[in-house]
């Protein structure tokens, strides 16, 4: 992960943990602008269906962060999925978001 920044590099290894704990297809955490970080996985409940970065914001947003610094999204898939982007640009327009595969390696940056 030499392309990261260390504190992001730090957000892939609690999102990739909060996958592997629970199973889930994907992980993603989030650091607000006072460098506290919010951890998800993603969400699939016959009620209700969030991908993890919708997750990790909806933490965070319930916690009363006003922005993000960073966002890194572990997965399988080829992308950052759309509805979890626009969480983060709901906070903050240029904060990175980062697609890391389940292995960690880094995939695409947004």
């Amino acid at each position: 992960m030499a392309e990261l920044h260390p504190e992001d590099a730090k957000l892939v290894t609690l999102a990739r943990s909060a996958r592997g704990r629970t199973g889930a297809a994907e992980g993603a955490a989030v650091r607000d602008t006072d460098g506290r970080t919010y951890v998800a996985a993603s969400v699939s409940l016959l009620s209700l269906k969030l991908s993890a970065l919708q997750a990790a914001v909806a933490a965070a947003v319930s916690s009363g962060v006003e922005g993000l610094e960073a966002a890194v999204v572990v997965s399988a898939a080829d992308a950052v999925e759309q509805e979890g982007l626009a969480a983060v640009r709901d906070l903050t327009a240029a904060a990175p978001v980062h697609l890391a595969g389940p292995d960690g390696s880094l995939r695409a940056t947004v």
